[in-house]
């Protein structure tokens, strides 16, 4: 076993197997690269954002996401999916925020051991389900990390100067939980779960904030784009379909 305290090396706390749960779909995304880890960013106390040189990385759309691979000294690896938060015009580098997860393996690595300079394995992009191009009227509403695959569209919509409309409906227990905070703009509605700016209600996404916004979309209606918790996207959804978003133009990622 290596010594736990070496920068970059991966020592697991556990041993469990993470089984992948979508296959990739095209032989690029079917290949692993190396990936180098190039700058940390904190964003929030328990998340972070970790930039990556990819010299083969061939692109993706926003809301896509990949496969990490972390590999031990003596073979040992292990997986997990994650959104890209990166744009798709950040050539040769991808972006991703990592909650810190007590007692996560691999979160727990990047957020405690992990360095510039240190190298791991991606896989992807990964599924289409859940990608928007920028064609279409987006509404997107997302919780916590949740937001992580949405910024990637808010991101992408501003870096090709899109006029086509998008809306950003997030939660967060509190300011100091909105990862992003200082990014958004005027299309973003933030909600605070717990604590509140004042003169700010506290509460969960409401029943009326999404109706208004439904309300107030383009003739041709949105394509709504829901991340979250299981619970947080049953919450949503719900709201989606009582002010009349079709079901059929719901899309749903959900993690946890």
């Amino acid at each position: 076993m290596t010594d736990p305290q070496t920068a970059g090396t991966f020592v697991p706390p556990a041993r469990f197997a993470v089984p992948g749960r979508i296959v990739a779909s095209n032989r690029a995304a079917a290949l692993w690269q190396r990936a180098t880890l190039t700058e940390i960013r904190r964003e929030t106390p328990r998340a972070a954002t970790f930039r990556f040189a990819v010299p083969g990385w061939t692109g993706h759309l926003p809301g896509q996401h990949l496969m990490l691979r972390l590999r031990a000294a003596d073979g040992y690896t292990a997986q997990r999916h994650y959104s890209i938060a990166s744009p798709p015009d950040d050539a040769g580098h991808i972006e991703l925020t990592l909650d810190h997860v007590a007692g996560g393996e691999v979160s727990g690595w990047f957020h405690t051991v992990a360095r510039p300079g240190d190298e791991i394995e991606v896989r992807g992009p990964l599924s289409g389900f859940f990608a928007w191009p920028g064609d279409r009227p987006a509404l997107l509403i997302g919780a916590g990390s949740g937001v992580v695959p949405l910024i990637s569209m808010v991101r992408h919509r501003r870096a090709r100067a899109l006029t086509v409309p998008l809306r950003l409906l997030v939660s967060a227990r509190g300011p100091g939980d909105l990862i992003y905070a200082a990014e958004y703009g005027a299309e973003t509605t933030p909600v605070f779960t717990r604590t509140a700016p004042e003169g700010a209600p506290v509460g969960r996404i409401s029943a009326a904030q999404v109706a208004a916004l439904l309300a107030d979309g383009p003739e041709e209606g949105w394509e709504a784009y829901v991340c979250g918790s299981n619970a947080f996207a049953e919450h949503a959804s719900r709201l989606l379909v009582a002010a009349g978003q079709p079901v059929d133009r719901i899309r749903i990622e959900r993690f946890g």
